[in-house]
């Protein structure tokens, strides 16, 4: 007896939905996240104008002083939706919980230098609080940012913030063995001591940024620029010498986040830039003024950790966001 199985194709009568077909061609599949991204913005006749702004609609692209033809240039090249941001999320966190499960059973941080337990107390936990600034200041960018290109990923990038917050906090509750005391030290740190004033003073100027374009420069650009390699490199690296290898796998999650999150804000910044030398000027001008403000905000934590070697670790960092701003079409 003999089978003979036969496949039929079938043709869609469309390939996407009309929307993204007639930006894309009626002919072209588009893929999941050109399907989930394109023109959710609200911009019809709003019934009316928001108590706190009246000037402005309630979605109204004069909330920045970038200008854009189409708002959807501002694409996220990880091409995120909620699937796919999960999925990807999921991932990580399975590694990063196998390595706090590995911690927590083997003890692995009391092997680290009494000295630099206390540095560690010092320096890394009260960035969780640095976080929560992150996650308001991503959450404003989705609150009044103009474009689902735009604000859907910064909606992705305020959840992360809050996952990187509670990772920290994760570490604190290992060394303290689930007091929670180094937690309200990591506070009273962020509040009080002198080394952390700069960077919170920073922060609280973002959180009431009128310009969400400038506030996504200054936050994801150029003060991420400086935090995540000089906590999560040069801290580490210098960590190495007193038994704080074990440390290292903990912070795994954000030291990979940092470097996939870069892609989205290259992204953004590139296209943005790319419209108008009105815009670049306006994205050079923010990126220099808070180069500047985040040089003398991390400065005094990088003498506390790395003493006379601050200078030269922070202006190395500097060097490398400019660098990398460059090549964005950008004045360092």
């Amino acid at each position: 007896m003999t089978i003979e199985i036969k496949t039929n194709v079938i043709q869609p009568r469309r390939q996407t939905y009309g929307n993204v077909a007639r930006r894309l061609g009626a002919d072209k599949p588009a893929s999941r996240y050109d399907e989930s991204m394109f023109d959710l913005q609200a911009t019809g006749v709003f019934h009316y104008r928001p108590t706190w702004a009246p000037e402005y609609e309630l979605f109204d692209a004069r909330r920045t002083a970038i200008v854009l033809a189409d708002w959807h240039v501002l694409r996220d090249p990880r091409q995120y939706y909620y699937g796919t941001y999960t999925i990807a999320r999921s991932r990580m966190m399975e590694a990063a919980e196998k390595s706090f499960s590995f911690a927590e059973k083997r003890q692995a941080l009391t092997g680290i230098d009494a000295d630099w337990t206390g540095k560690i107390h010092s320096y890394l936990l009260p960035l969780r609080h640095y976080e929560w600034g992150a996650n308001m200041n991503n959450s404003q960018i989705t609150d009044i940012g103009f474009g689902s290109a735009i604000t859907e990923a910064a909606m992705f990038a305020t959840m992360d913030r809050l996952g990187i917050a509670q990772l920290i906090s994760r570490v604190g509750l290992i060394l303290d063995g689930g007091t929670g005391t180094s937690l309200l030290a990591a506070k009273d740190a962020w509040m009080a001591s002198p080394a952390w004033q700069p960077l919170r003073h920073a922060v609280e100027d973002m959180l009431v940024m009128p310009d969400w374009f400038e506030l996504f420069v200054a936050q994801n650009l150029v003060f991420d620029g400086f935090i995540y390699p000089l906590v999560y490199r040069q801290f580490d690296q210098a960590g190495m010498a007193h038994g704080g290898a074990a440390l290292s796998p903990l912070t795994e999650f954000m030291a990979d986040w940092f470097e996939e999150i870069s892609r989205w804000v290259d992204g953004v910044i590139t296209a943005a830039g790319k419209e108008s030398e009105a815009n670049r000027d306006l994205l050079s001008g923010w990126t220099k003024a808070w180069t500047a403000r985040a040089v003398e905000a991390v400065t005094p934590l990088a003498e506390s950790v790395l003493g006379d070697g601050a200078a030269e670790a922070v202006a190395e960092i500097a060097s490398q966001l400019g660098q990398r701003v460059r090549r964005l079409g950008l004045q360092a």
